[in-house]
């Protein structure tokens, strides 16, 4: 007859010292910000305030007075409340602006950055490695110029005698002139051949953490390429998606030195986006506060933008 040999008592786990572990309570001394440990913080602190908060206190106080370069408002300084907003409502140069500024936005970057950035790295991701390499040097390339070179070069790519007119002759068609008939669609083209590097590699970034075997799954089921991209693909990359158009977004919201260079809002103002308005208001015409009220403005229509892209993460991914 066998016998069970019962398991040694070893006893409760108040009792079983070696199991012990010590415990630190999360107030205690070592989790403190004492005094001592936040003077190294002091300098750090101090800089964000100089640089940083200063600067931006100044440019809402400035939006609220009548300061200029010149004229009255440079001898002395006045508080005039919401009168540069309510200049700027009024006229109708802003509203220009405003309009061109979202049509450049939503030509150069929700649609063309955005999807030239995922079509290029779709693509990248089945070709080989020297497609991949020269692809995406020519493509980082253009991303990486400073932003006068490349207005610049395409500048001289849409004048008169450039390149694109040099193309379409060969080929038998008239020459076009789209810095004068079409300047706005001009430098959003300029803003997609130098911005699509960055949507490509959020994109690439983001394909690369897709399981394989999620597409070979749908491929079982009887799914085709363009039924795994909007079922499968898209769902995925959604984060992906809404981070970037957020980012290129707010860059093009900003961009100044590719139109300032390649038309210089004209002609008529009919590329003189915010940035190129805001400019000329502050620094033509010499009036600081009005100039900085318009880049209050921008500054809000870019914070709108953010919160629409927010919108459209996952709940999981706002946490």
């Amino acid at each position: 007859m066998s016998t069970v040999a019962a398991a040694p008592d070893r006893g409760t786990p108040a009792q079983r010292g070696d199991e012990q572990r010590p415990h630190r309570s999360r107030s205690g001394i070592g989790d403190r910000l004492t005094l001592a440990r936040s003077v190294p913080m002091i300098p750090a602190l101090l800089l964000l305030v100089a640089f940083m908060l200063g600067p931006i206190v100044y440019s809402v106080y400035l939006a609220f007075t009548d300061n200029a370069i010149r004229g009255d408002g440079a001898a002395q300084t006045s508080f005039v409340g919401f009168d540069n907003f309510i200049d700027a409502f009024t006229d109708g140069a802003f509203w220009n602006s405003v309009g061109l500024t979202l049509v450049f936005t939503i030509v150069s970057a929700v649609i063309g950055q955005n999807i030239l950035g995922m079509v290029l790295a779709l693509l990248m991701e089945r070709a080989n490695r020297v497609v991949t390499f020269i692809v995406t040097s020519i493509v980082i390339a253009a991303w990486i110029l400073p932003e006068v070179v490349a207005g610049y070069l395409l500048y001289t790519f849409f004048a008169d005698e450039g390149s694109l007119n040099t193309i379409i002759t060969a080929v038998g068609l008239p020459p076009q002139d789209l810095l004068f008939s079409l300047p706005i669609l001009a430098v959003s083209f300029a803003n997609v051949w130098r911005g699509a590097a960055f949507s490509m590699l959020v994109y690439s970034a983001a394909l690369s953490s897709v399981p394989s075997d999620v597409y070979e799954s749908a491929a079982i089921d009887g799914a085709g390429p363009m039924r795994r991209f909007w079922s499968v693909t898209v769902p995925i990359l959604r984060p992906a998606i809404a981070t970037n158009l957020m980012l290129i977004t707010l860059q093009t919201l900003s961009v100044f030195g590719l139109i300032f260079i390649m038309t210089g809002g004209g002609p008529a103002q009919r590329s003189q986006t915010l940035p190129l308005y805001m400019y000329e208001q502050a620094f033509s015409y010499g009036q600081l506060g009005y100039g900085t009220a318009v880049a209050l403005l921008l500054l809000l229509i870019g914070a709108a933008a953010s919160l629409l892209y927010l919108r459209l993460l996952p709940e999981e991914d706002k946490k």
